[in-house]
């Protein structure tokens, strides 16, 4: 059936579909068997916009049949055109269409092709519709984390945390990678959490962000982890050099191994450093302790 011609095949599935005068009931499934092999004629003839169209129908008629593989077969319809529509450069049809095949994914009840989906479409998306593409893997984490597999959701951590970067959105890449240290830690990745953590602190020094990069600092040094690390102890070194304003240290500690084995979008901002007013983090750094050097001699 490969080889026949898939107008005709789209033509009859779409009367199958259509009540008439002759024809009282529709037969969707009959027409999405004729949509599918319309779809793969379609595709081996490189006809790109109309083999997506015959999968969006192939999709639709899954659903319709409500079959128990129904929302599978559905998916993948979807995916599919979803794949067409990226080489069609149809950016919007990328999104709505993996979405929808994320969508369908769950009614099967399998999350991790549902965050697959919504990778795919965020990858496609990354150069030219980077915010949508943020959505897409935040919303793919999200799949992966209410259903427990936050380690699988590393790589999208991995990657949204990129695009932030190269978007210069540093606010929100340190955000989302404390979301990705939380995430280590509930699944016991201990290694990976404490990356992601000395990663924050570094996009927030990168950022000229000295005081919320030293509450980050503070607020990991609560977690046991993270405190008995290499990443503690190569931050615990940056904020020393950062305190007494040594430029040769900072970019020492910048070419550490510890600072070497995280991912490379963090190594390009390290090797940064120092990035904004160095004297002026020294001197903040002197009157906060002359202060704490006055409440320690206060003895009224």
């Amino acid at each position: 059936m490969a080889n026949s011609d898939p107008d005709k095949l789209m033509s009859k599935a779409e009367k199958l579909t259509k009540l008439s005068f002759t024809r009282w009931s529709t037969d969707w499934k009959a027409a999405t068997e004729l949509f599918e092999q319309a779809a793969i004629g379609y595709r081996m003839r490189k006809n790109n916009e109309k083999a997506k169209e015959a999968f969006e129908k192939a999709s639709k008629g899954q659903e319709m049949i409500s079959s128990f593989y129904g929302p599978w077969d559905a998916a993948k319809h979807m995916e599919s055109a979803a794949a067409l529509a990226k080489d069609l450069h149809r950016w919007n049809e990328v999104s709505d269409h993996y979405r929808k095949a994320s969508d369908l994914y769950m009614e099967c009840g399998r999350s991790q092709p549902a965050s697959d989906a919504l990778a795919k479409g965020a990858s496609a998306l990354e150069d030219t519709e980077p915010d949508e593409a943020i959505r897409m893997y935040n919303d793919a984490c999200g799949i992966l984390e209410e259903d427990g597999k936050e380690q699988m959701a590393f790589d999208l951590y991995r990657s949204s945390t990129s695009i932030y970067i190269k978007l210069e959105k540093y606010m929100d890449a340190a955000i989302f990678l404390l979301r990705w240290g939380a995430a280590a830690d509930k699944c016991n990745a201990v290694n990976s959490q404490c990356k992601a953590y000395l990663s924050a602190i570094i996009v927030y020094l990168y950022a000229h962000d000295f005081k919320q990069a030293q509450k980050c600092y503070n607020d990991c040094t609560q977690i046991t982890a993270f405190l008995g690390s290499d990443q503690h102890r190569c931050a615990s070194k940056l904020f020393s050099a950062y305190r007494e304003g040594d430029v040769e240290e900072i970019q020492r500690v910048a070419q550490s191994s510890a600072v070497s084995h995280l991912d490379h979008t963090i190594i390009r901002l390290a090797r940064k450093l120092p990035t904004g007013d160095l004297e002026g983090i020294k001197a903040g750094a002197e009157d906060d302790d002359d202060l704490e050097a006055l409440d320690d001699g206060d003895l009224t």
